[in-house]
């Protein structure tokens, strides 16, 4: 994707093909707050369709982080993955379980889970069920068809950060179901992350903002 508009059309070809708003925010690697703002903006008649310039003035302050180029090829994403690993490898010598946030942290936690000879969980956040409202209201869950928790110490995975709520839900999850997160990894993070409720927080890149929002 090269500007805005590229992205606004994505966020329209994935609400027409039924994905929430939250769904299209993980899809598009955005907050839900600017896949809110994609989509409303993607619904404009064509006789007022956004510019680029149009969308940057009046848009959300956020950062699109495209890693397609990764993803598309199962030599890159073992390649990467062996290199998140290397950043946890030193955290917990009993650690046998690997958790991957769906849907994109998924992949990526099996390279991760691989490399550390682990088990491998996933964790569907709540994000995924949002369109509007408090997101507070919904609850994520565990796949059944994966590894689960049983009390045991875990390493956590996704792509990205953006907040820090769906890490922070997913560490809070763990915990509920009375494992405890040694650390966790992402391939990019938004924010400078890092600890979340104590725990570690490894990534591969930092973006970094420079400069006033206010322009």
């Amino acid at each position: 994707m090269k500007n805005v508009d590229d992205l606004m059309e994505s966020a329209a070809e994935l609400a027409d093909r039924g994905l929430s708003k939250g769904e299209i925010a993980d899809e598009l690697n955005v907050s839900r707050e600017t896949a809110s703002w994609l989509v409303e903006r993607s619904g404009t008649t064509a006789t007022a369709k956004p510019t680029s310039s149009d969308a940057d003035s009046g848009g959300p302050h956020d950062i699109h982080v495209d890693w397609s180029a990764v993803g598309r090829d199962s030599a890159r994403l073992g390649a990467v993955g062996s290199a998140m690993a290397d950043l946890l490898i030193k955290e917990g010598e009993e650690v046998d379980l690997t958790i991957g946030i769906e849907k994109a942290g998924a992949p990526l936690a099996t390279t991760v889970a691989r490399e550390l000879d682990t088990d491998l969980g996933t964790y569907a956040p709540r994000k995924h069920q949002w369109e509007e409202g408090d997101i507070e209201d919904l609850g994520g869950t565990f796949s059944r068809n994966f590894a689960q928790i049983r009390d045991r110490e875990c390493y956590v995975v996704d792509d990205t950060i953006t907040s820090g709520t769906t890490m922070t839900e997913t560490v809070e999850a763990i915990r509920d179901q009375g494992g405890e997160p040694v650390a966790c990894v992402v391939l990019a993070d938004k924010q400078g992350v890092e600890e979340i409720d104590g725990v570690p927080v490894y990534s591969l890149l930092q973006v970094i903002r420079v400069g006033s929002e206010e322009q």
